[in-house]
């Protein structure tokens, strides 16, 4: 009878000495409430009632910072979240020094949000929102190295804007889409006249060009289904006519 009690206590503390530790997670040990290391991955034994132990995942969590509001350094309201990727390197100092390194770790990351955001305009948030990641993360991983935490990424994920800000930057957009436009369009004028500038000189010098461009603009005119035929009237043609009229009306004068 003693002997099979035995045999099932010494089963008992057997089965509470042997621990198993998956390959991403430490068990974090303390003897007689001391912290003595971290063991694992694998299997290993532990001293029964004085020894405990604390397991600690070491993969990458990612954290949701909830939507914060602030002012930015222009005196702009937005609203910004964001997201946080994280993960435990030393799994007793993740233990010793802070609660709950989950959740310390999202609160610090709202509080450093609000701050950095506050010290950044508007401009910046939108344009140059790989800087203030980078800021955000080197302040966030400053915070929790005590902790034994390495933040490895933070991405601002949507900024909110005002209603009233939002419709000047869209007319804002609006107006500089009509500038452009206007430019192409007095860029695309101006080339095209200087096309039609070396095209008349070139005309000029050889009058042959003319009758050709005459004999094919009838072409294309003919190829149509009007009925209505357009034929160009030389400029030069029209002023030795009206030079000839003057002449003849001088002479029926004189007479």
């Amino acid at each position: 009878m003693f002997i099979a009690i035995f045999i099932i206590l010494a089963i008992g503390i057997m089965f509470y000495a042997i621990k198993i530790v998956q390959e991403y997670e430490r068990g974090v040990i303390f003897r007689l409430g001391r912290f003595v290391g971290a063991r694992g991955p694998g299997f290993f034994f532990i001293i029964p009632v004085i020894e405990k132990m604390q397991k600690v995942d070491l993969r990458t969590f990612t954290a949701d910072v909830p939507m914060q509001e602030a002012i930015t350094k222009d005196n702009v309201t937005v609203k910004v979240n964001a997201v946080i990727y994280f993960r435990v390197v030393d799994p007793g100092n993740a233990v010793l020094n802070v609660v709950d390194h989950y959740r310390a770790t999202s609160q610090l990351s709202q509080t450093t949000l609000r701050s950095v955001l506050g010290q950044s305009d508007l401009d910046e948030l939108l344009s140059q929102r790989d800087e203030i990641n980078q800021r955000l993360q080197e302040i966030i991983d400053e915070g929790t190295e005590p902790w034994g935490i390495k933040v490895s990424l933070v991405e601002i994920r949507d900024v909110e804007l005002p209603e009233s800000l939002q419709r000047s930057m869209a007319a804002q957009a609006s107006a500089e889409r009509d500038r452009r436009a206007k430019i192409i369009h007095a860029d695309g004028e101006y080339q095209a006249s200087e096309k039609l500038a070396e095209a008349a000189e070139i005309m000029s010098k050889y009058p042959a060009a003319i009758q050709l461009r005459y004999l094919q603009t009838l072409r294309e005119v003919s190829s149509s289904d009007s009925n209505t035929i357009v034929f160009p009237f030389p400029i030069e043609l029209g002023k030795s006519l009206s030079s000839s009229l003057e002449n003849l009306t001088g002479q029926q004068a004189k007479e």
